[in-house]
């Protein structure tokens, strides 16, 4: 391995520990000052690929923003990192600030301090491919990482694909589907002096809105993993005036499914739900990931201690998934603190997550 599990492994990349703590720190800072909210990251992108270039790293420009580096440019990576390059809007959370062990900033947990590892490993000359690519945090439509791995069949032969989301340093396996969608209750509109005469839109909303309230979470488990199946509304419009009976409500859904549920099925149980109050339409839909835990490379990372989980959200592991290739997810930021005004990430989970992927470098 790049790295053995009784050795210092913060030595193996030329440092030590405490350097490679620093080295960290900073780049992760560096990379939060940098703006790059979703479909504004070219900036981060041409920095991202400055940084390897002057580091003798291999970089080549993917194309729509992507940027692919290290082992991925001369042919198929044994091990595949990924990372997106773009963040949530800043919430007067940038530039960022280290405060002793601890990096603030947006975009500090998800996921500049997983592409500050990227840097430092491809700088270490860990014998690894990297894909950065923007555009994540966006509806799946919007994703940049399918068409990529559609038009470079070399990504697609990888032999394993690690997403470095959240997850404080464990194995996230799988992913749940996600399905948003548009609900529309129609009525008919009125004077609200008399709105016997009129069909109000909004209370038919909140009869189908109830009805989905009580519907209860749902585990499910896959492979040996529990995933919560869920269903919420987060958005609400409806009404043009004070006194006016509106004719239409349109309450926005967000559906969760676990793996193992085709997104026809999901659909269609949304719909079910949905339908009979109001008209359902399919804004976007991310089916989920399968989940990846019979694997060499998982086995090498649970050796060293890290814990495996399923995976309560969508990330782009069901994207690698898809294309063929077997991939978990695995980032030193903490989930709890992605795009919280008060994002943050431990120095000391950064030196963690190089030294995890170090071990897979052999």
């Amino acid at each position: 391995m790049f790295a053995s599990s009784d050795r210092d492994r913060a030595k193996a990349s030329g440092y030590p520990a405490a350097v490679l703590a620093e080295r960290l720190a900073a780049r992760t800072l560096e990379l939060v000052d940098i703006p790059s909210e979703s479909h504004d990251e070219a900036a981060l992108g041409a920095h991202v690929t400055e940084v390897l270039r002057a580091g003798g790293v291999a970089v080549r420009d993917a194309g729509d923003g992507c940027v692919v580096a290290g082992a991925a440019t001369e042919g198929p990576a044994r091990i595949l990192l990924a990372g997106h390059l773009d963040t949530v809007p800043v919430q007067g959370n940038r530039p960022g600030r280290r405060d002793g062990d601890v990096v603030h900033g947006l975009g500090s947990a998800d996921m500049k301090g997983g592409l500050a590892v990227m840097v430092e490993l491809a700088l270490a000359g860990a014998p690894f491919g990297f894909v950065f690519f923007p555009r994540e945090e966006l509806p799946f439509g919007d994703s940049s990482l399918t068409p990529l791995l559609e038009r470079d069949p070399t990504l697609r032969e990888s032999g394993f694909g690690v997403v470095l989301e959240p997850t404080s340093n464990a194995i996230h396996a799988g992913c749940l589907g996600n399905v948003n969608a548009t609900w529309t209750f129609h009525g008919r509109s009125g004077h609200s002096a008399r709105p016997w005469l009129a069909d109000n839109a909004i209370h038919r909303l909140a009869r189908g809105v109830a009805e989905l309230a009580e519907v209860p979470a749902t585990e499910h488990v896959h492979d040996g993993l529990t995933f919560t199946e869920v269903v919420s509304v987060t958005r609400i419009e409806g009404g043009i005036a004070l006194n006016v009976v509106p004719e239409t409500a349109i309450a926005k859904v967000n559906y969760r499914y676990p793996p193992g549920t085709s997104p026809e099925d999901a659909e269609a149980w949304l719909r079910a739900l949905c339908e009979p109050h109001g008209a359902l339409v399919i804004d976007g839909h991310a089916p989920s990931g399968p989940v990846t835990v019979t694997n060499p490379f998982v086995d090498a990372l649970r050796a060293e201690g890290a814990d495996v989980l399923p995976k309560q959200a969508w990330t782009p592991v069901a994207e690698l998934v898809r294309a063929g290739v077997d991939a978990v997810n695995l980032g030193p930021g903490d989930p709890a603190f992605a795009h919280r005004r008060d994002e943050q990430i431990d120095v000391a989970a950064l030196v963690r997550c190089h030294e995890l992927l170090e071990v897979l470098g052999g």
